[in-house]
This record gives structure tokens, sequence and C-alpha cells, in this order.
């Protein structure tokens, strides 16, 4: 594999891949790139500001309200956990509880902790409670990444 960048003044970012025969591989490239620009629509104040996936750590629903934690900011989502499923699916965002959907880049480790719980720890030392019941969809998005 062959890495070229190069800046182009007044262009927007456009990312060109070759390749000799479409395999998993580039598919799976493809499908990362196309990620990177999904985005939510979340308010903080009296203002409304494009959320990047890429940026959020975890998504919760607290009293029937959802918010987007980012590394600094928390956003108010208006929006169901069903209209955020439907548009997460092959990204790094998997759900971990009935009220909780976590970005698996973000994650440091998971570990077990008293009465058979498990937890997730984040980049941002956050811990997330994880429901054995959403286990599976943790370790398949691990496998395939490669972690």
């Amino acid at each position: 594999m062959r890495i070229e960048k190069r800046q182009v003044e007044g262009q927007p970012l456009t990312v060109i891949i070759e390749y000799p025969q479409w395999n998993e591989s580039v598919d799976s490239l493809v499908r990362k790139i196309g990620r990177m620009d999904l985005s939510f629509v979340g308010k903080a104040d009296d203002r409304s500001v494009n959320v990047s996936i890429s940026d959020i750590y975890y998504i919760e629903n607290v009293e029937r309200k959802l918010f987007l934690y980012t590394k600094e900011d928390v956003y108010r989502f208006d929006g169901t956990m069903a209209d955020i499923e439907s548009r997460i699916y092959d990204t790094g965002l998997v759900r971990i509880s009935r009220t909780c959907i976590m970005n698996t880049e973000y994650l440091r480790e998971i570990r077990q902790i008293r009465n058979s719980h498990l937890e997730a720890v984040m980049e941002n030392d956050e811990k997330l409670i994880v429901s054995r019941k959403y286990l599976p969809d943790i370790k398949r998005i691990f496998k395939k990444e490669g972690l």
C-alpha cells in the first residue's frame, strides 16, 4: 500500500482510492472514510451545532432526553435512540445498555466490577456501565476493527 498526501488550496478534502481489485479491505476503508462525515445536530444553550460522529465519546438517555458527550462539551439531541441507531450502523458507535451508546474509538478498557457487572473506561476517564446483553455487539465491533 502506498499513501500520498498533498495540500490543494481552495479545494475541499478529497480522497482518491486506487486499487487493483475491490475486496473487503477496500470496502472497509471506504466505509470508514464515509463515516468521518456523519454528524448529528446538537443543542447547547441557544445554538445548534453539528457534532461529528468522530467527536462523540458517548450518547446517553437521561430522563427521556438524549445527550451527546464530547471531550469537553455536552449537547442535547432532539431525537430518539432509534433515530441514532438507524444512522450508526457499521460505525464505532455501539449500544452498551438500554440508555447508552459509546464510541469504541475512545474506549480505553472494559473491566469487571462487583456483581458481575462490566464497566467501560473511556479515554477521558468517564466510566460507563456495560450491560451483558450488549456485550456480543461490542465483541463484534472489536473483531471488525481488528482490536
